[in-house]
């Protein structure tokens, strides 16, 4: 009797103590539900163009390929900071050696691919090409084809890509060719929306977790580039890009040459600026052309991408030349804490 006693004492007492867990955490999860609100309140308008793009302008429409497993939560406010991450690159990531010995070395190619490899798995900030990397074409050969101009502007792109003509050069041509003004640029959106290469998301969004910072660094438009920052959850002020200049009626009037990207060696010069701004570590530039492969210096490896196109030149010069992003985002997701 007396056992029996004390064992409906301690069912009264563990009863009490799981009654009390559990509306701990319903009040909990009560608290949450705002910020739940808000979050898919946020999330409506995800692809679409924010109508506070200073100088840009609005549509209607979706205009950008967003594949289905991209979480609308990494939605945020463009003009706010840029979220801030838990976890931080491991203090304890292995030598480059050992991460490329986890994987068949036959099937990866560059310079030196143990150290980019490294380099990636402690990166605490990753700058991206947008065309033909993020996006699986050339944003502006997409605008001239919708113009009649196609052939004549891609001639121009192929040969600053392969470096075979100063980037500033071929930029202004390209411009001269074309001349768009900001219904030009919506209506080719509207017409040809940009498609993500497969896998760059999961990339991002394995960076974005570990707490390595994205920068979008492009010879292209700003306003192209911004809607595709806001997928990937990238805020504007870390896009380095052209800025097209027009008049008060949107018609075109030239671009800003200020920007580092307008002129050849633009690429190290953004870097440059953006490693002395924030006083990164580490720092590892992904692209598929000559301009990028110029940003190693300041950037610790260049890691080439030929998955849309495979430049000789690039494939030359990379540290590691790769196809897909898949071993990217492996190396990145087994070295987070």
């Amino acid at each position: 009797r007396a056992l029996h006693k004390k064992l409906l004492c301690y069912n009264i007492v563990v009863s009490n103590l799981i009654h009390s867990t559990m509306s701990s955490l319903n009040r909990l999860a009560l608290r949450s539900l705002p910020t739940l609100a808000a979050a898919q309140q946020s999330s409506t308008g995800a692809a679409a163009f924010s109508s506070s793009y200073a100088g840009s302008f609005s549509r209607s429409s979706t205009p950008l390929f967003i594949p289905s497993h991209i979480s609308t939560h990494r939605q945020f406010n463009n003009h706010s900071a840029m979220r801030t991450y838990a976890s931080t690159p491991n203090s304890q990531t292995p030598n480059g050696s050992d991460i490329l010995a986890s994987y068949s070395s036959d099937s990866h190619i560059g310079q030196d691919v143990a150290h980019a490899m490294e380099m990636l798995a402690k990166a605490d900030a990753v700058c991206f090409d947008v065309d033909s990397t993020v996006i699986d074409e050339e944003g502006i050969d997409v605008l001239a084809d919708t113009l009649g101009k196609g052939p004549e502007v891609t001639a121009w792109t192929t040969k600053a890509m392969d470096g075979n003509i100063k980037f500033e050069d071929a930029l202004a041509a390209r411009l001269e060719i074309i001349k768009p003004s900001k219904t030009d640029i919506a209506n080719c959106l509207e017409k040809h929306p940009l498609r993500l290469s497969p896998g760059v998301d999961r990339l991002v969004e394995a960076l974005h977790k570990r707490g390595t910072d994205v920068y979008l660094v492009s010879g292209g438009f700003r306003l192209m580039i911004e809607p595709v920052a806001e997928v990937l959850g990238v805020s504007f002020d870390r896009i380095y890009a052209n800025t097209i200049t027009f008049d008060e009626s949107g018609d075109y009037t030239g671009f800003d040459s200020n920007e580092p990207t307008s002129a050849d060696q633009g690429k190290p010069k953004a870097l440059t600026m953006i490693k002395e701004k924030y006083g990164y570590k580490t720092m590892v530039m992904v692209g598929d052309g000559a301009t990028d492969a110029q940003a190693k210096p300041p950037a610790d490896a260049f890691v080439g991408f030929g998955g849309v196109v495979a430049r000789a030149a690039v494939k030359e010069k990379a540290c590691w030349f790769v196809h897909d992003f898949e071993t990217m985002i492996d190396i990145v997701n087994k070295n987070s804490n």
